[in-house]
């Protein structure tokens, strides 16, 4: 045979596959009406695990890897059509439909924010910028904002989760495995370090540069050219320059942002001396309720799957099958558990399609555990 008629015995194939397939499937319909009716468990791995035996005895030694590999994807579909019939997930379906039709149409203003540091971190540059008139309430670490938004003594909070230099905020991820909260709104901040120090301090004076870590590594090249000057981290850029401008002495300066300089007096020695032009870092604004706001087009997941082959790629294969681009994959140890680990996820993907509201219904059944953390927009 030549190639095109071995590709028209293909499609002939591929035809009886697909007829198979929906019949499979309308079975499937008939289990899950079964089961609904008799208040059993979607998951039944008793039966899942026989099948797996059986097929993997069956297969031709050829196809052994092929054939229970596909099997899998096809008991996930089989599981997933069945959670959908029976109702599995509607819950979070239904919360993100009221979210959508009851959050006002206006992101707010003048309401209390609450965010790390002190007057002229980056964090208050991003809370201006996304919330016009805000009135923040500043905490010492990132887990006072959390907390803050816990006990509802601020509508939301703003900080910092990655920097396209230093990477992920890791402390901000393992914050999130603790506290219940939801992103309504992101922001790109462009971020320049500059040198501060009091009116007319010189360089050569300097003997100590205080900043947040983040911004001492990101300044590397310029620090590694300074002699006999000790770098030392501090909880924040801003707490770095309110130091400098309150202290006695005179040889010690702040990386710190431009804002810093007019708020406390400061000169700026040096400015944007970071190693690369393009640091922008992204704050995310988090609420202790569900609020999507109009234009929503990206969404953030956190899940922990079973410590199994393929449990990731289940959820994956799901986000290709919709068409779903998946732009950010974090993952965090989980406490207290050997080398297994909390996913988070960042999705390119409108809140408003159907199968998108679909897919969030499914995914839990897919994870061990399953938490939609928000859909929302990005100012950049």
């Amino acid at each position: 045979m030549d190639l095109n008629e071995i590709r028209d015995r293909i499609d002939e194939v591929d035809d009886k596959l697909i007829s198979l397939f929906s019949e499979r499937m309308k079975l499937s319909n008939e289990v899950a009406s079964y089961k609904r009716e008799k208040g059993i468990p979607v998951i039944d791995m008793e039966r899942e695990r026989a099948k797996r035996n059986n097929i993997f005895e069956k297969s031709p030694e050829e196809f052994r890897e092929y054939l229970p590999l596909l099997y899998s994807v096809v008991f996930d579909l089989s599981r997933s059509y069945q959670n959908r019939l029976i109702g599995v997930g509607t819950d979070l379906a239904n919360s993100i439909e009221a979210a959508i039709e009851n959050t006002p149409k206006l992101f707010p203003s003048n309401i209390t924010v609450a965010c790390q540091g002190v007057e002229g971190a980056n964090s208050q540059l991003a809370c201006d910028r996304l919330i016009s008139g805000a009135k923040i309430m500043y905490f010492q670490n990132f887990e006072g904002v959390f907390a803050a938004i816990d006990k509802g003594f601020c509508k939301y909070g703003v900080i910092p989760i990655e920097n396209s230099l230093a990477g992920s905020v890791n402390q901000v991820y393992d914050l999130m495995q603790r506290h219940h909260f939801h992103i309504v709104r992101s922001i790109r901040q462009k971020i320049d370090h500059n040198l501060l120090v009091k009116p007319g301090v010189k360089l050569s004076e300097i003997r100590e540069i205080h900043s947040h870590p983040h911004a001492l590594s990101q300044c590397s090249n310029f620090l590694s050219t300074l002699k006999d000057v000790k770098i030392i981290p501090s909880q924040n850029t801003a707490i770095a320059a309110q130091m400098v401008a309150t202290t006695e002495r005179r040889d010690v300066a702040a990386l710190a942002s431009r804002a810093c300089i007019r708020l406390y007096g400061l000169e700026c020695l040096k400015p944007a001396v970071q190693d690369k032009d393009n640091n922008y870092t992204r704050f995310i604004c988090i609420s202790k309720n569900l609020d999507i706001y109009p234009g929503a087009n990206r969404t953030s997941l956190m899940a922990s799957v079973s410590h199994e082959p393929g449990s990731l790629y289940k959820i994956l294969a799901r986000f290709y099958s919709l068409n779903v681009n998946l732009i950010k994959l974090e993952s965090r140890p989980l406490p207290d558990r050997d080398f297994e680990f909390m996913f988070y996820f960042d999705l390119d993907a409108p809140v408003y399609s159907p199968r998108f509201i679909q897919l969030m219904g499914e995914l839990k059944g897919l994870c061990e555990t399953f938490t939609y953390l928000g859909s929302y927009s990005e100012m950049v």
